[in-house]
């Protein structure tokens, strides 16, 4: 049986694991779905349909799977899905999807989301990402693995943030950041790229090296964004272990409907 506490209130439409764990004050309406090990805090509200993984970590006074704030919402079943082994700090808020998009909110595995984080509708938040105290993803954003976000950010609505891309703190994105790229300000601006993160994740020299390479191209050679990123596909070709690499950013590139951060 799972261990829900005597306050705690649970829809019987609930699908709760075993050894989920629901704190005082909790609320877990109707079409949740809790997996294996999933502590939820006390005082959390969790609507649904909402299905949460395995091995969650979530601290109280979160709401998750609420109505997305669009004005648009007329009701229609839409979800928000969360993967495995994420910790959530307090009073985060996360929404469901609309009609409009995927209907779908995603969130992936090991996430480390501080307090206070604001994930709105029809995000897509990968996995291994970063989120620091009071960032916002406005609805619509793509956030890509291992991608860090600095305190007090806000990403604007339909932006992309690419894999291993750092924003620093206090930032206003509004157009797309590539993967690798670090970039802050507001307004934001690129600043480099995440060296540190890459080698904290097992980036050989040589991958580094492409990665400066594909930086430079971006922003140092005075190329359009066209030009560049026909030079870094050619990268691809000159250096094969580094393939995979160069084919994130150019798919990345190819789909930027906002242009990038430059």
């Amino acid at each position: 049986m799972a261990h829900v506490h005597p306050t705690a209130i649970v829809d019987p439409a609930a699908e709760l694991a075993a050894d989920v764990q629901i704190g005082p004050y909790a609320i877990v309406g109707a079409g949740v779905r809790i997996g294996a090990g999933t502590t939820i805090g006390a005082h959390c509200v969790i609507e649904g349909p909402a299905t949460i993984g395995r091995d969650n970590r979530i601290a109280p006074f979160c709401a998750l799977g609420g109505a997305p704030q669009d004005k648009k919402y007329a009701g229609e079943p839409t979800e928000l899905v969360i993967g495995d082994g994420n910790t959530i700090r307090e009073y985060c808020n996360f929404n469901r999807g609309t009609a409009q998009d995927e209907g779908v909110t995603r969130i992936g595995d090991d996430n480390w989301i501080m307090a206070n984080v604001h994930i709105a509708h029809d995000c897509r938040v990968g996995s291994h990402t970063v989120m620091a105290n009071y960032v916002g993803l406005a609805g619509h954003v793509h956030l890509g693995d291992w991608a860090i976000v600095g305190g007090l950010s806000g990403v604007h609505q339909f932006c992309k943030v690419g894999a291993h891309a750092m924003v620093g703190h206090s930032s206003a994105v509004s157009q797309d950041v590539p993967p690798y790229m670090t970039v802050n300000g507001n307004p934001v601006a690129a600043r480099g790229f995440n060296a540190e993160g890459l080698r904290r994740r097992g980036f050989d020299a040589a991958r580094i090296a492409v990665v400066k390479q594909m930086q430079r191209l971006l922003y140092r050679d005075g190329l359009t964004v066209e030009q560049a990123a026909e030079a870094i596909a050619r990268l691809g070709v000159e250096h094969p272990t580094s393939a995979a690499d160069v084919a994130l950013m150019t798919a990345f590139l190819a789909q930027a409907d906002r242009g990038i951060v430059r």
